[in-house]
């Protein structure tokens, strides 16, 4: 899984190409994580950044689009196949020194590849 997890899995996520998901609200298998602060639908590279507010002390996260199993246009949601103690557990993530850092996009992309649930 760990190839794909940085693409959005096929047409089931009901994810529409170039929608703007800022903002929408984000759900783990067991409850709410936060609000998508950025995203990016960039082939090979997709990926949300959830504000996790107060859930784990207003840090973000990234998200490669492999974990994301549907979108919710009407409710503004994504929903996403891991649960919220691996979500807390990834690697931590810094806006400023992780975005497009192969490295750390390594790092996250086998972290969730290998703690697949779906």
């Amino acid at each position: 899984m760990t190839a794909n997890i940085w693409s959005y899995p096929s047409e089931t996520t009901g994810l529409v190409a170039g929608a703007n998901l800022i903002g929408y609200k984000v759900e783990a298998i067991d409850g709410s994580i936060g609000k998508v602060d950025k995203h990016s639908d960039e082939v090979g590279a997709a990926y949300l950044v959830v504000d996790t507010g107060v859930w784990i002390f207003g840090k973000q996260v990234l998200l490669p689009a492999g974990t994301v199993t549907g979108v919710d246009a009407g409710e503004e949601k994504i929903y996403v196949s891991r649960d919220k103690q691996q979500i807390k557990d990834a690697p931590e993530f810094d806006k400023d020194t992780h975005l497009g850092d192969p490295g750390y996009h390594q790092q996250v992309g086998s972290y969730y590849g290998s703690s697949a649930t779906g």
